[in-house]
């Protein structure tokens, strides 16, 4: 056997045992060759041997004296140290599966759970209160215990110690101071603004903030440039977040803040928010009358001299001799230059500069409207108008005259309009006012209807006045006039006192009685006298000079209901002038008419046995009104046989159903008493004997025996019999006839005309 050089094998019949105790961390696998001889041929074949490692070592950590230092500001969990440990086992297996955790702080300030190790890979990092409260002036070391456990980390597993010394120290890593940057900055560029520095190790660093890409960047070695010019207008101010990170990306503390301030250089000219004013001013307003502020904005830093603004009235069109207006050069109050602005034009434009320290400027019109006000009150051409002659007759909505007060103030304006009144005069509202706005002209109207007999004269009182108040002056006397008016008569018509007469009569009634009196005057005190118009049937009188109409002959309210006529009232001296009235004279019902039965019931007949909801419909009339004759009730004659076999059922007002009460009927015709009264108090009363026939009856309702001929009834026979006579006789006339006319008028014989047909006689 080769291979064991140490003799820690041996072989023997056949079996391969160990002779000493194996140690996989001196020699995990031994390569043996054994040797044998069999059939007197020697032979040979190799034997791997691998030890199975045993967990028999402790883990120790790799440096005996472990040391670190942490810088102040670094972020939880970010690690500034790592200790290792090894252990001789099987790296494969869980026996050198190794586990870290921390056992002790020392000391426990400020608080007691400052740091934090990584149980698999050892780093060690601040925790959130560490992260938090380092202070290297309160504590500038600490002592940590560390353990180490393999079979990662379970309660039986090997285990050592050690002890790791942190240091505290400080750290540059803070905002920088602010940065002031003129705008504008000639350059070159870049130009470095500022510098930031992490002294705990390799790091990259860079920027965040709302600025456009690239205008700020930082190099490798945290120097911060600004890599283009600056405008205060755009951003007066960035404020820049500076990261650091690890190579790795991830970020090591918080990021510190640069505020970079722009200083302001006078770049910009004042402007106007727009181009053109305008504003009103009074004719009136005195001297010193502020009527607008014009305001300029420069865009320049307002902590500055540059944003210090001067304005100039450089033109006024139209032109004065005088200066009109003036503006204020600090705070562009524009007020007014005169004593009054009467005479001046309606509206003037002026030009205003606004210019800074520097000489930079713009300009904005301002048109001023030049506002009239009431200062001059409306007087007439003329003191008095008239006189003015109206016929009696004269319509509403007449003109009697227009006339005009003239106003000193600007056409059209509230100052120069006129509102007209009549003062006095007019206490009966005869007249009204119609006024042209366009003109000013006022014209006087007839409202009312004139009457001579009333009034003959009218003296009207006109005032003339503005809408809006009067600010210097007042009204005098020439804001009024005098209208004369006088009113020529007129005959007229005579007035009747009711449009219509609506007048009641009972039918019957005795003739000659009054029943309606038409009333009227003559505005002129002349008589009246009256007549009848469309009474065609002269029903009616009426007294000539009374107005009394009365019935000449008594009305039948069935014969007609309503009687219409116009009365005519005539002038008694002119007879073309006349005023007509309608009357109406409704004649009130009075019970003088029975009811009747309506209808021809004898080609009628009911079913025997009795077919159900088989009825005869009879129809009855009352000629009296709804009062009297509205319902009409139908009633059996009081027999107990009658109601036995009949009976009646109500279907309206005006029909009811007749129809058998018993099952069976013997057929016959049968006569059916009964009564039909109105629904007045007393009634009127019918007695009705009605023939009916009961028949049996097919399938179909047809009656099936024909019915018994009614006495005094014609038969079918008869009717038959005296139609044939009838034609019969007609057929014998006109033979007469023909027979007597082929003898009045003889034709001589023809042997080539002769009649092949006899004549055609059609009974």
């Amino acid at each position: 056997m080769k291979g064991d050089h140490e003799g820690i094998f041996g072989i023997e019949s056949g079996f391969l045992y160990a002779l000493k105790p194996l140690d996989r961390e001196k020699l995990p696998s031994y390569s043996l060759q054994v040797s044998f001889t069999a059939a007197l041929q020697s032979q040979s074949f190799m034997v791997e041997v691998c030890v199975i490692d045993k967990n028999d070592n402790v883990p120790v950590f790799i440096e005996e004296s472990m040391r670190g230092s942490v810088q102040l500001g670094l972020l939880k969990g970010i690690s500034f140290m790592q200790v290792g440990a090894s252990d001789r086992d099987d790296r494969n297996t869980a026996h050198a599966d190794l586990r870290f955790s921390l056992m002790d702080q020392t000391p426990r300030i400020p608080a007691s759970h400052m740091f934090f190790i990584d149980s698999v890979t050892g780093e060690v990092s601040l925790t959130e209160d560490g992260a938090s409260t380092l202070d290297p002036e309160m504590c500038g070391r600490y002592k940590l215990l560390l353990m180490v456990k393999d079979m990662g980390g379970k309660p039986n597993a090997f285990f050592s110690t050690g002890l790791v010394t942190v240091e505290v120290t400080g750290n540059t890593w803070a905002s920088p101071d602010p940065v002031r940057l003129q705008e504008n900055l000639p350059g070159p560029y870049p130009i470095a603004i500022s510098q930031v520095k992490w002294s705990g190790g390799p790091v990259e660093y860079s920027l965040a903030g709302e600025f456009p890409e690239m205008l700020f960047t930082v190099s490798r070695d945290g120097v911060i440039s600004l890599n283009a010019p600056l405008d205060r207008e755009t951003q007066d101010q960035f404020q820049i977040s500076i990261v650091v990170e690890r190579p790795d990306g991830r970020e090591i503390a918080k990021p510190v803040e640069l505020r970079v301030m722009v200083g302001d250089a006078n770049d910009n000219r004042p402007t106007f928010p727009t181009t053109q004013y305008h504003t009103v001013v009074k004719e009136l307003a005195p001297w010193g009358t502020e009527i607008l502020t014009v305001q300029a904005a420069d865009n320049d830093d307002p902590k500055t001299d540059n944003v210090r603004i001067f304005y100039r009235l450089v033109g006024q069109i139209p032109e004065s001799p005088r200066a009109l207006f003036r503006v204020d050069r600090d705070s562009g109050v524009i007020t007014v230059q005169t004593d009054t602005l009467e005479g001046a034009a309606p509206q003037y434009t002026l030009t205003i500069t606004a210019e800074d320290a520097k000489g930079l400027n713009s300009s904005c019109t301002v048109v001023v409207t030049v506002q009239d006000e009431n200062n001059n009150p409306p007087v007439f051409t003329q003191h008095e108008y008239g006189p003015f002659h109206l016929a009696e007759d004269a319509p509403a909505g007449a003109t009697v005259t227009a006339v005009s007060a003239w106003d000193a103030d600007e056409r059209g304006g509230d100052s120069w309009q006129v509102d007209y009144r009549l003062e006095s005069g007019n206490e009966e509202e005869v007249f009204s006012l119609v006024t042209d706005k366009q003109t000013n002209e006022v014209s006087l109207v007839l409202s009312k209807v004139l009457d001579f007999e009333q009034e003959s004269e009218y003296i009207l009182v006109l005032s003339a006045q503005n809408p809006v108040a009067l600010v210097r002056g007042r009204y005098g006397p020439a804001s009024t006039a005098t209208v004369s008016i006088y009113v020529d008569d007129i005959n007229e018509v005579p007035i009747l006192s009711q449009s219509h007469y609506e007048v009641t009569v009972r039918e019957g009634e005795e003739p000659g009685r009054v029943i309606a009196t038409i009333r009227g005057y003559d505005p002129d005190s002349h008589p009246i006298r009256y007549s009848l118009r469309g009474d065609t049937k002269r029903y009616f009188s009426i007294g000539k000079y009374s107005g009394e109409l009365k019935t000449v002959q008594a009305l039948d309210r069935e014969e007609n209901s309503t009687y219409t006529m116009e009365v005519i009232a005539e002038d008694g001296r002119n007879s073309s002038l006349s005023a007509s009235t309608l009357v109406t004279v409704h004649i009130l019902d009075v019970n003088d008419n029975s009811p009747v039965l309506v209808g021809d019931y004898s080609w009628k007949y009911l079913c025997t046995p009795r077919w159900e909801d088989q009825a005869l419909v009879l129809a009855s009339r009352d000629s009296d009104g709804p009062q009297h004759g509205g319902r009409l009730n139908f009633s059996l004659r009081s027999d107990a046989t009658v109601h036995r076999n009949w009976k009646l059922t109500p279907i309206n007002d005006t029909h009811t159903n007749l129809s058998l009460n018993t099952p069976y009927l013997s057929p016959d015709i049968y006569t059916v008493p009964f009564t039909i009264s109105d629904s007045s108090s007393p009634p009127r009363s019918t007695f009705i004997n009605l023939p009916v026939t009961v028949c049996p009856c097919n399938v179909r309702g047809n009656c099936r025996t024909p019915a018994k001929q009614l006495q005094g009834m014609p038969t079918v026979q008869s009717t038959v019999g005296t139609l044939l006579g009838t034609l019969g006789v007609i057929g014998i006339i006109l033979i007469v006839v023909f027979v007597r006319l082929s003898y009045q008028n003889p034709k001589p014989p023809s042997t080539t005309n002769q009649e092949r047909e006899p004549l055609r006689i059609s009974l």
